[in-house]
């Protein structure tokens, strides 16, 4: 069976309760599916009014369902009336065989099976009914296409928008806009995205503890040149850093070699001699890591800047302090330093391989915002390729 797209829209509502990462770890565990691109958007009336359209005439949904969605959408996705303010809708993009059906299945129909929990709207959205039959509330959590049909119109519609209603979405209506916002990035590492499971969203869940909101997302293949930018202050750290440790385990294993006690003099030496190239090697191995390939392996330019065989899911958190916040709730870089309860000590395996990373100054969040380019559309790309 061929791969196909299929999409989710995660819903203001939903975003702004912070659900958004317990819906993502549902439809990533429960569907097997990857996740190849996500974007948050800021729908203008334009963009809004005519994805309702799409919704009232898509044929695989009764009447009934297609006027209740369309006219959420009118209402929940709108602009903010009274000031222009958007409203944060995060669209996400999985690919797979079946995919369009194992995400109508894991997302399930509106009004039904809510006395459960074993889909995202069971779990998260609502549909309340008064004495007499009739709707009093509604939140159908996620909105997504139940066709192929529906599936393509709706992402070469909400693709053709991407460039200006997506990306960075620093002016929504929920967003905090006081003087001392900061934005700071976070990394899910490609160790959570071996396979598909529910790591990725039980993370972003941690982080929601920190009451910051999400500004910007993309699915990102962190290329050679990139991880070399990004990491490069770590790389002069590890080769002053590792001279210490370079120095001891040499002495060490010359000793037990030759027989006799190394000299510290000639110890020291050894350490000063040894330590950058043990630095430089364990800064390859992190790029190999967040790449999939090593350094010496790229022999020209267009390779190194070429995307990397590994995924991450790069996010931007927006608030008082985030910097602070997020660091809190990710702990420090070696798991088994961290306290319980945070990203790294409930996720991370080692120093390298500890789940996430989070920018560690404001000035830092801005240059690894830019290397990353959180903002950049690959949505648009990436659906111009599947419908020519």
């Amino acid at each position: 069976m061929a791969k196909e797209l299929a999409f989710v829209l995660i819903n203001p509502y939903t975003i702004s309760k912070s659900r958004t990462g317990g819906v993502i770890g549902r439809l990533m565990s429960r569907t097997g599916l990857d996740l190849v691109a996500a974007r948050m958007f800021g729908p203008r009336r334009e963009l809004v009014e005519r994805y309702a359209q799409l919704v009232l005439k898509d044929r695989e949904l009764a009447e009934t369902e297609r006027r209740q969605l369309s006219d959420y959408v009118l209402e929940a996705y709108q602009p903010d009336f009274r000031n222009g303010r958007r409203r944060r809708v995060l669209m996400l993009v999985f690919e797979g065989d079946d995919a369009i059906q194992k995400i109508v299945r894991a997302t399930g129909h509106v009004g039904t099976g809510l006395e459960s929990a074993e889909t995202v709207r069971d779990t998260y959205g609502d549909y309340v009914l008064d004495e007499h039959g009739k709707v009093r509330y509604f939140e159908p959590a996620i909105l997504i296409g139940n066709s192929h049909s529906s599936v393509a119109a709706a992402l070469k519609l909400w693709a053709s928008f991407s460039a200006e209603d997506g990306g960075l979405i620093e002016d929504a209506v929920d967003v905090p806009r006081e003087n001392n916002i900061q934005k700071t990035l976070v990394l899910i590492k490609p160790d959570n995205f071996r396979f598909p499971s529910a790591r990725p969203g039980n993370i972003i869940d941690l982080f929601s503890g920190s009451g910051l909101r999400i500004i910007a997302a993309k699915v990102h293949r962190m290329s050679v040149a990139e991880a070399e930018a990004f990491y490069g202050p770590v790389q002069k750290l590890l080769r002053e850093k590792l001279k210490g440790v370079v120095s001891e385990k040499s002495a060490k294993t010359l000793a037990a070699e030759l027989g006799f006690d190394i000299p510290p003099d000639i110890q020291h030496l050894l350490g000063e001699m040894l330590g950058p190239l043990y630095g430089d090697n364990q800064f390859f191995q992190i790029v190999q890591f967040m790449t999939g390939r090593m350094p010496c392996h790229c022999t020209t330019e267009e390779e190194k800047r070429a995307p990397g065989a590994e995924r991450c899911l790069a996010l931007i958190y927006a608030g008082p302090e985030a910097v602070e916040r997020i660091r809190s709730i990710l702990g420090p870089t070696d798991p088994s330093k961290a306290q319980p309860g945070s990203v790294r000590r409930e996720f991370g395996r080692d120093i390298m391989v500890n789940a996430a990373h989070a920018s560690d100054s404001p000035d830092n969040a801005v240059r690894e915002i830019n290397i990353i380019k959180v903002e950049e559309d690959l949505i648009g790309p990436l659906v111009r390729k599947y419908y020519p």
